[in-house]
């Protein structure tokens, strides 16, 4: 009884997986988003700014706008716990994983449409 409950636990996060990394469009955006955290990362610590730098605004730009509805749904459970970093980190990376999810089941409706007029039709 264990094992079909593992099994399906299983399946679905490989279903998961797919949609996140299983197709050119998410593995694209998860790409850019590397990158531009790379390039924050790198302006952050190692670039001398008379004002402060507005690099970590691009990691928003491209989390948009899920990354809003965490910040909308933590600020009602506490501004202190809306506030916290750690919190801002993971809402983040939830909201760019979720978007990559959403991309790929985009993607995956556009090739089930595509292909399926494509097919030859049987009388």
């Amino acid at each position: 009884m264990k094992s079909g409950r593992l099994n399906a636990l299983a399946r679905l996060a490989q279903g998961a997986a797919r949609l996140i990394y299983g197709n050119r469009a998410s593995r694209i955006y998860l790409a850019v988003v590397a990158a531009t955290a790379v390039f924050v990362a790198v302006d952050t610590l190692f670039v001398h700014h008379d004002d402060a730098s507005l690099a970590g605004v691009w990691l928003f730009f491209l989390a948009a706008p899920t990354v809003f509805l965490f910040f909308a749904g933590g600020s009602l459970i506490g501004e202190s716990f809306a506030s916290s970093s750690a919190f801002g980190y993971v809402a983040l990376i939830a909201s760019v994983l979720i978007q990559a999810a959403a991309l790929g089941a985009f993607v995956r409706v556009l090739s089930d449409r595509t292909g399926q007029a494509r097919a030859p039709r049987e009388a």
